[in-house]
């Protein structure tokens, strides 16, 4: 048990107060337990879960291969082997260790009226170069939102970047980041035999949207069930180019369309509408996001039996026990995580994130 908690908490080790308590058959005790899971969400060693989880969670990983072509973005590197990626990453990683450190509730996640930035990631979301600044030296500083349209692990450069390619956004792959991350309900993945989505280097493709591009996929019945998923949610984000850059029209002049229908009963005509619908839906991800920490807790992935567990920890979270902090200690207090035959101590901690499928 002290090893578990210290995996989850520290990603390390325990300490000599938990094998001693480990020893003294002391962690069985609810109160003892709690009180230590209290001490170790205190202890400096957290950060690492701040670091791990978020950036395991998010796929964060995929923004470092994240290359933009230099000539339609050349705002993304500031010099030669230099990205804007570099100032994109700590935005969602900073707004999830600040939910833990004050113990806000995991909805802040979502929208949160406030975000961390520095001068060339503000840069970046104008749409231009910050030259003549040292980019070693550029600290994030938390600055209150005005925009609406910014803010939460949704609506970040971050997530645009890493789910575009470097021409052009990609709403199958946003919309499938969306279901895996934000509500753990990953895709099937797409038929072998579906074509690449052609490159708009005709008159004729270069007239149409991304849209009407897609719509042939759309027609399939063997695609028609994921796309009606997935399709709503990553045509939501078609504002933000591939970059993070807000838009209103595309390079051919037509008018960005957001439109759709959320979970086949709330419309929406912009983005603010579909966020809006996210946060109002929040049981959603509240289930997911405990889903995942769950998964990472035990380094395996879920199954049936973990179900009650999950239905109790949703049903105290939208209770009012949605703190980040008391959403842990749920986890750590929880069945699946005290039962010692769902732990193994000597297999390696996988990366338990859900693949998402990439846009034809």
């Amino acid at each position: 048990m002290a090893s578990r908690l210290a995996l989850f908490f520290w990603s390390s080790i325990p300490d000599d107060v938990l094998l001693d308590l480990a020893a003294e058959g002391k962690l069985s005790d609810p109160k003892v337990l709690s009180s230590q899971i209290d001490r170790m969400l205190n202890d400096h060693k957290s950060s690492r879960f701040c670091d791990n989880f978020p950036a395991q969670w998010l796929q964060l990983d995929r923004l470092i291969t994240s290359v933009p072509d230099p000539k339609k973005f050349p705002y993304f590197y500031l010099v030669d082997g230099y990205r804007s990626s570099m100032h994109m990453m700590p935005e969602p990683l900073l707004l999830f260790e600040t939910i833990f450190i004050e113990d806000r509730s995991i909805i802040e996640l979502l929208d949160p009226k406030y975000t961390w930035e520095n001068a060339m990631l503000k840069a970046n979301y104008e749409g231009h170069a910050k030259a003549g600044h040292d980019v070693v030296t550029q600290l994030f500083k938390r600055v209150p939102l005005s925009d609406p349209r910014r803010g939460g692990v949704i609506s970040n450069a971050a997530v645009m970047t890493m789910t575009a390619t470097p021409t052009r956004t990609q709403p199958i792959t946003r919309g499938a980041w969306i279901n895996a991350v934000i509500f753990n309900d990953p895709p099937e993945p797409p038929p072998a035999d579906i074509p690449p989505l052609p490159e708009d280097d005709t008159e004729e493709l270069a007239k149409l949207t991304i849209r009407e591009r897609l719509a042939a996929h759309r027609e399939r019945k063997d695609c028609a069930g994921c796309h009606n998923k997935i399709d709503p949610m990553g045509f939501a984000m078609e504002n933000y180019g591939p970059t993070g850059v807000w838009r209103d029209k595309y390079e051919n002049g037509r008018d960005v369309d957001v439109s759709g229908v959320l979970f086949n009963q709330h419309e929406f005509k912009t983005f603010l509408e579909f966020k809006e619908i996210i946060v109002k839906e929040k049981e959603r991800f509240v289930r997911g996001f405990i889903s995942h920490l769950l998964s990472y807790a035990l380094s395996r992935e879920l199954g049936p039996t973990d179900s009650p567990a999950l239905d109790e920890m949703t049903n105290r979270a939208m209770s009012g026990e949605d703190s980040m902090r008391a959403v842990l200690k749920s986890i750590a207090m929880s069945d699946p995580f005290l039962q010692m035959d769902n732990f193994n101590r000597n297999e390696k901690i996988e990366d338990s994130k859900s693949k998402v499928p990439q846009s034809p």
